[in-house]
């Protein structure tokens, strides 16, 4: 044993061991630190003795080895349990020391008063120091609970709203074992489960839900629409292999089509023994579809059109079910009749055969691998003189003769082109929603692994858990909300579309642009919330078994599904500078630029006295004071715009280039657009909500709210809608809100219902 720390030796320094040992454990003291404290001590006692031995232990040329603070130790542990008097009190080192002290001989006023200055030297906490001493060990940790503030079963029955039973048979379904997700498959076993499970899905009927009941459908747009957001739980390549199938495929037989086409393809496209695809995208021209460059000559003597791909830049191209599976394609084409052109149509083209062959004249080639969805079989189609019959045609908004003579109710090339391509939006509100529900999936995985992770805490005590840390709070909370609110934008934007699709005089350019809308604001929540969550789970969030891998790999091309989210959000400001987007439809910009101009500054006069410059907690969570400020960066940005793009137009500039000059203020005005919208949507939602559940979404509400405008926090104090001291408040209000809504962060995730079996993360249970 070591001369220094013999137990004689300990004894006979008790006083100092705490002090002594501190100040050396944490080997964070530098050499001028540790002789501050060894002078303090130079006069601590009378005796020699005791004397030489505190200089031994600290001095700063020979500090003491691991064994002999090791043993050091050992003498604290047995002086404190040798010691009568009661520790369980808030002592710092020198009361520790004099404690253990009073167990041997009692301690000299000059040993106190040497207690005192070495304590002051060491520069600590010593309350804090000694706790730790004291810990014994961190007692077992129990499973964070709270109750929660609201009926659990009221809410997720809310949520679930409308057609809460598609969404449960649905559930059902993917609960079954032959649904289970796959481990490690191969790229073509993935393909050919998520095939099996596509023709599971149709001999259940969901394939044909909105399909008219004479074509084995059920002529319920909404309950397909359910179906196909709620599958989201579950694989998201079998999601969209879905889609594909049933939503374009099927949808564009049924919304570009008549009856004679409904009735040969759809109840075959329902069961899937017509596999079909969906081929507008080419290689060379991506979201500008008006350019595409396939096309589909008449030719009268064979009362059929020729399908042609005239260069390769003119494949279509990213088609899902084209690889392997598909059977037929409709195919966006530039059709010309009679030497005349008449702009993009679509038209049925067979692909393959029975027996998986491609037919003459067509070339189909494999995408291959994918960052995601790879489950799907997305390929690539060429066409070189294909024949298929004139019936082909989708003519429910154009008609050709068997003369060569072109009809259409829709004179307008323009307004034809999008009527067809409205007919289609259906598609953009689906994958918004389900995106959406990825971001869920994620957020319950990530906030029950907050509220069991633990890291860290005061020695003896249990660990806090993950969501006890604000900056937990902050990354997921937030996220949260908006999840909330996009739920109840999106609920609403598909009621609006399932009521257009009955209306067939309904003018769908409103709906457009709000799917537009959201659509970029889902995906992109849905992408950043997915690597959030992936974040908050550190290396457990980084291993595949807990999903995330697949939720971001699956979820990333949502981005740019259904349409560029940053070509999305020009249609949508462009949309906004009218009061109808029928000039804009009609190429009128300049004449929609020149009426926002004038519109807009009497709106801004009326809103801007009314945004408050020093708020409360009480204004800063009330409606009115979050949508004034929302309200009033939408009508700045578009005042701004109209004026820029006017003065542009004034110059001489074609309408096109001056868009290119100020592309970053309309998404901007976008964006704003969205936020405001989104936010009227979670008011209206909280007013219909179960009365419990009220005052806890109004929380989720504000937090929504705030945790948005404190991100254009910049925008408002630039802009004069806020003073630096309200601006301040926000920030502050956002943390309580955070505080109050931990507790309930559980039970929120819980109410969107995901399955054990489709969230299946080991670290979610």
């Amino acid at each position: 044993m070591s001369e220094i720390a013999s137990k004689a030796s300990l004894e006979s320094v008790a006083p100092f061991l705490p002090l002594i040992y501190v100040a050396w454990a944490d080997g964070e003291l530098a050499a001028d630190e540790i002789g501050a404290v060894r002078e303090a001590a130079s006069t601590a006692s009378g005796d020699p003795s005791v004397q030489l031995l505190l200089q031994r232990w600290l001095d700063p040329r020979q500090p003491p080895s691991a064994f002999e603070l090791a043993l050091l130790l050992d003498g604290i542990e047995e002086a404190v349990a040798r010691s009568a008097t009661d520790l369980d009190q808030r002592l710092d080192l020198a009361a520790l020391g004099l404690a253990m002290a009073e167990s041997v001989d009692g301690v000299s006023s000059v040993e106190r008063d040497a207690l005192m200055r070495m304590q002051e030297a060491l520069g600590v906490d010593g309350t804090e120091a000694a706790r730790q001493l004291l810990a014994s060990g961190r007692p077992g940790a129990e499973r964070y609970s709270s109750e929660p503030a609201f009926d659990h079963e009221g809410l997720a029955d809310f949520l679930d709203q409308p057609e809460a039973a598609t969404r449960q048979r649905v559930r059902d379904v993917l609960k079954r074992p032959a649904f289970r997700y796959l481990d490690e498959p191969t790229r073509a076993e993935y393909r050919d489960q998520t095939y099996v499970w596509l023709k599971l899905l149709g001999e259940e009927g969901f394939g044909s839900l909105s399909y008219p009941e004479d074509c084995g459908g059920a002529g319920d747009t909404a309950a397909f629409m359910a179906a196909f957001e709620t599958l989201a739980m579950g694989d998201l390549s079998l999601l969209i292999k879905f889609g594909v199938q049933f939503g374009l495929f099927g949808s564009s037989i049924h919304q570009l089509g008549t009856e004679r086409h409904h009735r040969e393809y759809l109840p075959k496209t329902g069961t899937v023994e017509l596999p079909g695809c969906f081929a507008m995208t080419e290689t060379g021209h991506g979201s500008n579809v008006a350019d595409i460059e396939t096309r589909a000559t008449f030719k009268p003597e064979s009362d059929s059109f020729v399908v042609d791909t005239p260069h390769q830049g003119a494949m279509k191209n990213y088609i899902g079910n084209a690889a392997c599976h598909g059977q037929m394609a409709t195919v966006f084409v530039q059709l010309e009749v009679a030497g005349h052109e008449f702009g993009v149509h679509a038209i049925l083209v067979p692909i393959r055969d029975q027996d998986g062959r491609p037919l003459p004249g067509v070339s189909i080639e494999d995408d291959g691998a994918k960052l995601g969805l790879n489950g799907v079989d997305n390929g690539r189609l060429a066409f070189s003189g294909v024949e298929v019959p004139r019936a082909n045609l989708l003519d429910r908004f154009a008609q050709v003769s068997a003369e060569g003579e072109y009809t259409s109710p829709i004179s307008s090339p323009s307004a034809r082109f999008f009527t067809m391509l409205g007919t289609l939006v259906g598609g953009r509100v689906s994958v918004a929603a389900s995106s959406n529900m990825a971001a869920k999936s994620a957020l319950s995985i990530a906030v029950r692994y907050a509220n069991r992770r633990r890291q860290f805490g005061p020695p003896g005590e249990s660990e806090f858990t993950l969501f006890d840390y604000l900056s937990h709070q902050e990354r997921l909370l937030p996220r949260l909300a908006k999840t909330y609110a996009a739920h109840f934008a999106l609920r609403d934007l598909g009621r609006a579309y399932v009521v257009s699709m009955a209306d067939d005089t309904s003018d769908r350019r409103e709906l457009e642009s709000r799917a537009a809308a959201l659509k970029a604001f889902a995906t992109w929540h849905g992408t950043d919330t997915v690597q959030a969550c992936r974040e908050a789970c550190g290396g457990q969030g980084y291993l595949e078994e807990n999903r995330f891998a697949a939720l971001k790999a699956d979820s990333d091309i949502f981005t740019t599904f259904e349409g560029d989210n940053t070509v999305l959000l020009q249609l949508v400001a462009k949309g906004l500078l009218s009061e109808y987007q029928k000039q804009f439809h009609n190429m009128n910009f300049g004449r929609a630029v020149r009426y926002a101009a004038t519109r807009v500054s009497g709106k801004l006069k009326e809103l801007a006295p009314s945004l408050p410059r020093s708020v409360d907690a009480s204004v800063l969570r009330s409606r009115e004071f979050e949508a004034d400020l929302f309200e009033y960066r939408e009508e700045h940005l578009l005042e701004s715009l109209a004026l820029r793009l006017k003065n542009r137009i004034d110059r001489g500039l074609d309408s096109s280039r001056a868009i290119l000059d100020v592309q970053d203020h309309m998404i901007e005005l976008a964006l704003a657009h969205t936020d405001r919208v989104v936010f009227e949507s979670f008011c209206s939602a909280i007013d219909d909500a179960p009365e419990d559940a009220r005052s806890t979404l109004e929380l989720v509400r504000a937090l929504f709210a705030l945790s948005t405008l404190e991100q254009g926090r910049g925008w408002f104090l630039e802009h004069g809608a806020l003073e630096p001291r309200a601006s301040k408040a926000i920030r502050k209000e956002v943390n309580r809100l955070l505080g109050e809504l931990r507790p309930q962060a559980e039970h929120l995730v819980a109410a969107w219902g995901i399955p054990e079996e489709l969230l299946a993360a080991p670290i979610a249970n």
